[in-house]
C-alpha cells in the first residue's frame, strides 16, 4: 500500500492541509504536493486505464514524462481532460476524475480488450476494418469514434483569461536546475540579459534529492544561495511554472507560463503563452529515467526509481513498504539508500549487470540490502497493484528461480537526455554507446544567419549525467554563448560532490531470452499501450524505417513524443532488423515539449476578441440608416439598406434600380490597398500580375489578375501606377492580409535581391464610389477638381481636393456605369460621405450594399473571386485570356497553366445563362449531362456561379463555367434543383447590359 511517511517531505508544508476529491472520493493532502503525491498518499494506487486494453495503470514517473496519470481536471468551465497528475499542484477544492473507463476505475467493462489482447495487435485496425466494406459506416466507425481519445472534451465556456506576451533577451535558458542556475548566473555576471525558466514550482532540479554537495554545502542551499542571488541582479529575469515549449529558427522561442493553476481564485491570467526572441538559447532541461521492459512492467506499483526517489524526499509518500529494486545502472541504487533512510523495507535490488562494485552499491551492502547481479524480473505478480516478483536470470529464458512478495517495483533502464528543444530547430544527435543513449551533436549544432551556433545544450541534457561533470558542462555552454554575445566569463564553475557511477549495461528486453508470449506483456510505450511484440511485429511485416514503425505501431506518438518510450523502441527496432540503433536513427521531436492548452494558443482572441471586427469610417452611419450587414473576411460591409416596409430583396432592387437611373454611393473602403515601391517595383509586379505592369504609365489603372503557382486565380484588383518606382495594388476586401503574405513570402524565399517593400495601406484611405449617370454632376458640385470626360478618361487617376478634402480619384467602374472611386484619409471618410449626401439629396443619391454591387457586375458579365473561382480556375476558363500576357517570359502560375490538364479543351468556360421563363436559377445548380458517373450519380457539363434577379432587364440572370460553354451559344441545358426536378436555361453571352460599354465611357 502507499501511504504518507511521518517525517520528511522537503516540499510539503504539513501546516497547510489541502481537501480535494478524486472519482468523488474525498481525500487530503499539503500544501506542495502535487496531485499525484497526493493520490499516492492517500491509497489510490491504480489512477487511471491504459488507452488500448484498458488495462489498470498507476504512477510510473514524477514529472512531464509521467504517461498514466492522466485526469480530468476542475468543473464546469474549468474542466480540462488530459492534465498530468505530476504537473498538477495540489490547492483546496481540487476536483478530479479519473478517465478512459467506463462505468467506474474499478470496473471498466472495456478491460475486455486486455483478454482480447493477441487479436488487437500493432496495425490490427488497418487490417480488420477492410472488410465487410458495408460494415464501415454503420459498425466500425460509430464504435471507433466511441472509442477514440482518452478524455472527454469540455463544453462549457471556460471563465478564465489567457494572454500572449512578447520578450526580446540576450540568453534565454531554459531549466532550472543546477546546470540551468549555474549557465544563468555565469552569463548575468558577464553583464547579459538572462530569462531563466523552469517548468516546475520549484528550483534545483533533481540535485537535492539525489544528496548532491555543491561547494560543500547540500544542493538545496547552494540552489537557495544561487536563485538569491541572481534574483538580487537587475539584468535577470526568473520565472518558475513554465515551460520551454518549442524553440524555432532565428533563436524564437515559444514558452508556456501556467499562472493560477494552483490558485485558481487568484487574479490575473490563468494561462500565459510567451513569444521569446533570444540571440542565444541554453537548454539546460535534464534526463528522463528509462523503463525497463519486463512482464508485467505496466501493474501499478511499477515506477521508475528516480520517481520514487521524488515521492520518498520531496513528498513524504511511500509507494509501497516493500520496494524490489531492479536495474542496470547504479542511480537506481539511491533510490534504495532513500527508501531505507525513510524506514522502508528494500528486499533485493536486481542488478542485471554481471558485477556492481562502485560505491552506490557498496553502500547498499553495507546498509544490509542484498544486491543479486545478473538478475532481472521475469514476472510481476498482481493485477490492480503489484503482490511481488518473479526473478530470473537478466540473460535467461524467462523462467522465475525465486520469487519475492513486495508492494512496489523501481526500475532503471538508464537515462535519456532531453534533446526535444535541441531538435526542434534543426539540432542533430550523434549516439553515446557507454550511456546508450543520444545525445546533441555540438558538430550538427542549430546555427543562425551568420552560420554560427545559437543554440547550446548543458548538464545532463547534453550527456553529463555526474554531477561534476553537469556543472562543468553548463560553465562551458555559458561561456560559449556570452562569447557570441560579445560578453567574456572568467569565473570557474563550482564544484559537485557526488559518488562515482559504474558504466550502466544497455538491457532492452529482460529476461534477455524472453518468450514471444512474454513480450506480449512488456510495454514500452505506457500511453498507447505498444508493446515490446508490436515494435517486433511492424519489423516483421516490413516497416523498417523508424518513423514507419512509429506510425505503425503509435509509438511515441500523442503527448508523449517518446520522453519514455524512444529509446527502447529504437533498440528493439534495430535488434529486429539485426542493426545497431545509430543506424537504425531516431523519430523526430516536433513541438510542443508538452501539450499546449487551447486557451494558452487562443490567448486574448477569444469571444468579441476572437476575430476582431473591422469597421470602416463610414460604419456607424451605415448602421443609423438600418443597414444590414454581411461579413467579408474580418469587414462587416452593408449588404442592403432596407427602408421602413421594405423586404432586404425589394431593398436590393431599388438600389440597382436607382444607381442605373441615378447615382449611387458605395462604401468601398474595405477593398485590399497595398503600395509595392522600390526601384524593382515595376518588375517585381510583371512577376506577380499575369499580364503586364511595367509598361503601365504614371496616372493611369489597370486590371490585373493574380495567379497562385498552380495556376489557379487566387485575387484580382485594379493597379494605379503613382510614379516610376511606386504602385498601388487594390485587392478584393477578403484578400488584402493573403495578397500582402504572399507578395512578402515570394519576396523574403524567392527574389531576396528584389528592392522592393510592401505596405498595406488598406486602413489608411477610406474609398467612396460614386456611381451612375449623374455621379459627375454630384462630384463637380463638391469643388475643387475638374473631373470631366476630358481631363480623366477611363482607367485614369488624378489627385486634388474635393470638398476641401484631400482626395485620390479613380475613373473605374465595377458596374458599368459611369463611376468615380474616391480615395480620402480615413480619418476625413465620413465627412467626404456626408458631403456626397449633401450634394446629391436633388439628384435621387442613395448608397447601395453589397449585393446590388454584385447585380450590378454580374449584368456586366464582371467576375467575382470566390464566386466564379473556387481554387481551381485559371483566368482562361473565364474569357480572360486578354489578361494574360503573351509577351512575358514568366509569371506566378504561367508554367502550370501550360500543363495538359490545364489546356484541356474540355475545360469548363465562363458564359451566361438564362431560363425560358425568366426565373431564377438555383446558385450552385449542376447542369446534367448524359450517363453516370462512378458513383452512380448523374454526370454534370456545367454549374452556376452567379445568379440574381436584374431589376434592370426585369428577368433571372446567371454565370456559370459550361464545358465548351463559349461554343454553345443557344444551346439549352437542363440544370438540377435541389428538390430533384430540372430547370432549363439557355446559354448567352456574359454581358447581359450595354455590352458596348458606352454608359461608362459617357
Amino acid at each position: 500500500m502507499s501511504f504518507r511517511l511521518e517525517t520528511g517531505g522537503r516540499l510539503i508544508d504539513r501546516g497547510a492541509p489541502r481537501r480535494f476529491a478524486f472519482d468523488g472520493v474525498e481525500c487530503t493532502g499539503f500544501a506542495g504536493d502535487t496531485l499525484a503525491a497526493a493520490l499516492l498518499a492517500n491509497d489510490h494506487m491504480m489512477v487511471g486505464r491504459s488507452f488500448k486494453y484498458h488495462r489498470p495503470r498507476g504512477l510510473v514517473a514524477s514529472g512531464v514524462e509521467e504517461p498514466n496519470a492522466l485526469v480530468g481536471l476542475g468543473i464546469g468551465g474549468r474542466f480540462e481532460p488530459n492534465q498530468r497528475a505530476t504537473m498538477t499542484e495540489l490547492f483546496d477544492g481540487l476536483v478530479a476524475e479519473s478517465q478512459n473507463r467506463f462505468p467506474s476505475l474499478a470496473f471498466d467493462v472495456g478491460a475486455v480488450n486486455a483478454r482480447l489482447a493477441r487479436f488487437l495487435p500493432a496495425g490490427f485496425y488497418y487490417k480488420t476494418f477492410l472488410w465487410p466494406r458495408a460494415f464501415w459506416k454503420h459498425v466500425y466507425e460509430p464504435v471507433i469514434r466511441q472509442s477514440a481519445g482518452l478524455g472527454q472534451a469540455p463544453t462549457e465556456t471556460d471563465p478564465d483569461a489567457y494572454e500572449h506576451f512578447h520578450a526580446h533577451v540576450d540568453l534565454l535558458v531554459i531549466g532550472g536546475g543546477i546546470a540551468g542556475l549555474q549557465a544563468a548566473l555565469s552569463a548575468a555576471q558577464s553583464g547579459a540579459q538572462v530569462l531563466l525558466i523552469e517548468q516546475t514550482a520549484h528550483w534545483g532540479g533533481r540535485a537535492p534529492v539525489d544528496g548532491v554537495i555543491v561547494d560543500g554545502m547540500p544542493a538545496g542551499a547552494w540552489v537557495a544561495q544561487t536563485v538569491a542571488a541572481l534574483q538580487a541582479m537587475d539584468n535577470v529575469h526568473l520565472r518558475l511554472r513554465m515551460q520551454g515549449t518549442g524553440v524555432f529558427d532565428h533563436g524564437y522561442v515559444l514558452a508556456h507560463e501556467r499562472l493560477t493553476d494552483h490558485a485558481p481564485d487568484a487574479p490575473g491570467p490563468r494561462h500565459r503563452l510567451w513569444k521569446i526572441r533570444a540571440q542565444q538559447i541554453v537548454t539546460a532541461t535534464g534526463a528522463i529515467e528509462r523503463p525497463l521492459a519486463f512482464p508485467g512492467n505496466d501493474v501499478p506499483g511499477v515506477m521508475l526509481a528516480s520517481a520514487m526517489r521524488d515521492y520518498v524526499v520531496n513528498w513524504a509518500v511511500a509507494p509501497g513498504r516493500r520496494t524490489v529494486v531492479v536495474t542496470n545502472n547504479d542511480d537506481a541504487y539511491r533510490t534504495a539508500l532513500a527508501l531505507l533512510d525513510a524506514g522502508l523495507e528494500v528486499p533485493a535490488i536486481l542488478d542485471a549487470r554481471d558485477a556492481a562494485d562502485g560505491p552506490l552499491p557498496q553502500q547498499a551492502r553495507a546498509r544490509g540490502i542484498p544486491v543479486r547481479t545478473g538478475r532481472a524480473v521475469v514476472k510481476v505478480k498482481g493485477t490492480t497493484r503489484v503482490k511481488g516478483v518473479g526473478i530470473g536470470n537478466a540473460g535467461g529464458i524467462g523462467l522465475a528461480t525465486d520469487t519475492i512478495a513486495c508492494d512496489a517495483v523501481a526500475m532503471s533502464g538508464g537515462w535519456s537526455p532531453v534533446v526535444h528543444l535541441w531538435s526542434h530547430c534543426g539540432g542533430k544527435l550523434t549516439w553515446d554507446n557507454t550511456h546508450a543513449m543520444f545525445r546533441p551533436d555540438p558538430d550538427r549544432a542549430p546555427t543562425g544567419a551568420d552560420g554560427q551556433p545559437f543554440v547550446h545544450v548543458a548538464g545532463s541534457a547534453n550527456g553529463a549525467l555526474h554531477a561534476t561533470d553537469c556543472l562543468d558542462d553548463a560553465a562551458r555552454a555559458a561561456v560559449a554563448a556570452a562569447a557570441a554575445l560579445g560578453h567574456q566569463i572568467t569565473a570557474q564553475p563550482p564544484r559537485a560532490d557526488a559518488p562515482a557511477e559504474a558504466p550502466m549495461q544497455p538491457v532492452w528486453v529482460m529476461p534477455g531470452r524472453a518468450s514471444p508470449a512474454q513480450r506480449m506483456k512488456m510495454f514500452l510505450d505506457y500511453q498507447n499501450d505498444v508493446k515490446v511484440s508490436d515494435v517486433q511485429l511492424a519489423a516483421r511485416e516490413g516497416y523498417e524505417s523508424v518513423e514507419h514503425t512509429k506510425r505503425y505501431t503509435t509509438l511515441g506518438m500523442a503527448t508523449d513524443q517518446g520522453k519514455l518510450s524512444n529509446i527502447n523502441g529504437l533498440a528493439i527496432l534495430a535488434d529486429s532488423l539485426g542493426a545497431e540503433i545509430p543506424q537504425v536513427g531516431t523519430t523526430t521531436f516536433r513541438p510542443p515539449y508538452t501539450p499546449l492548452t487551447f486557451g494558452a494558443i487562443a490567448g486574448e482572441a477569444r469571444g468579441d476578441l476572437f476575430q476582431p471586427v473591422r469597421k470602416t469610417p463610414m460604419h456607424d452611419w451605415h448602421t443609423e440608416q438600418g443597414a444590414v450587414f454581411e461579413p467579408v473576411g474580418q469587414w462587416r460591409r452593408p449588404y442592403a439598406y432596407p427602408r421602413k416596409g421594405e423586404s432586404r430583396a425589394q431593398a436590393v432592387q431599388r438600389e440597382v434600380s436607382n444607381t442605373r437611373e441615378n447615382v449611387g454611393l458605395l462604401d468601398a473602403s474595405t477593398l485590399g490597398k497595398l503600395l509595392v515601391t522600390g526601384p524593382d517595383a515595376a518588375e517585381f509586379l510583371d512577376r506577380v500580375y499575369t499580364n503586364m505592369m511595367s509598361t503601365l504609365k504614371p496616372g493611369r489603372c489597370r486590371y490585373g489578375l493574380m495567379c497562385s503557382e498552380n495556376g489557379f486565380l487566387m485575387d484580382d484588383g485594379v493597379v494605379a501606377r503613382l510614379s516610376e518606382d511606386s504602385f498601388l495594388c487594390h485587392t478584393t476586401s477578403g484578400g488584402a492580409e493573403h495578397v500582402h503574405a504572399h507578395l512578402e513570402e515570394w519576396l523574403q524565399t524567392e527574389w531576396w535581391d528584389l528592392k522592393v517593400h510592401v505596405i498595406n495601406l488598406t486602413e489608411q484611405f477610406a474609398q467612396v464610389a460614386v456611381v451612375g449617370p449623374k455621379a459627375r454632376v454630384l462630384l463637380d458640385r463638391l469643388g475643387g477638381m475638374d473631373l470631366s470626360r476630358e481631363a480623366l478618361s477611363f482607367m485614369g487617376w488624378v489627385e486634388g481636393e474635393l470638398a476641401g478634402i484631400p482626395a485620390r480619384v479613380y475613373r473605374i467602374s465595377f458596374s458599368g456605369e459611369l463611376s468615380f472611386e474616391v480615395a480620402v484619409p480615413a480619418g476625413q471618410g465620413r465627412a467626404f460621405w456626408d458631403a456626397c449626401l449633401d450634394a446629391g439629396a436633388d439628384l435621387g443619391v442613395a448608397p447601395y450594399g453589397t449585393e446590388a454591387l454584385h447585380i450590378m457586375r454580374a449584368e456586366k458579365g464582371f467576375i467575382m473571386i470566390g464566386d466564379e473561382t473556387d481554387g481551381t480556375v485559371i483566368p482562361q476558363d473565364l474569357g480572360l485570356d486578354w489578361a494574360v500576357s503573351k509577351k512575358k517570359a514568366d509569371f506566378i502560375g504561367k508554367r502550370a497553366q501550360e500543363r495538359v490538364h490545364m489546356t484541356d479543351p474540355d475545360r469548363w468556360k465562363l458564359v451566361g445563362l438564362e431560363t425560358l421563363d425568366g426565373s431564377v436559377l438555383p446558385d450552385g445548380a449542376y447542369a446534367v449531362d448524359d450517363g453516370l458517373n462512378a458513383n452512380g450519380q448523374c454526370n454534370t457539363q456545367g454549374r452556376v456561379t452567379s445568379t440574381y434577379h436584374s431589376p434592370t432587364l426585369g428577368r433571372g440572370i446567371a454565370m456559370g463555367l459550361v464545358r465548351h460553354g463559349p461554343d454553345r451559344m443557344g444551346e439549352v441545358l437542363n440544370f438540377m434543383r435541389t428538390d430533384g426536378r430540372t430547370q432549363p436555361a439557355r446559354i448567352v453571352s456574359p454581358v447581359f447590359y450595354d455590352p458596348e460599354g458606352e454608359k461608362q465611357n459617357v
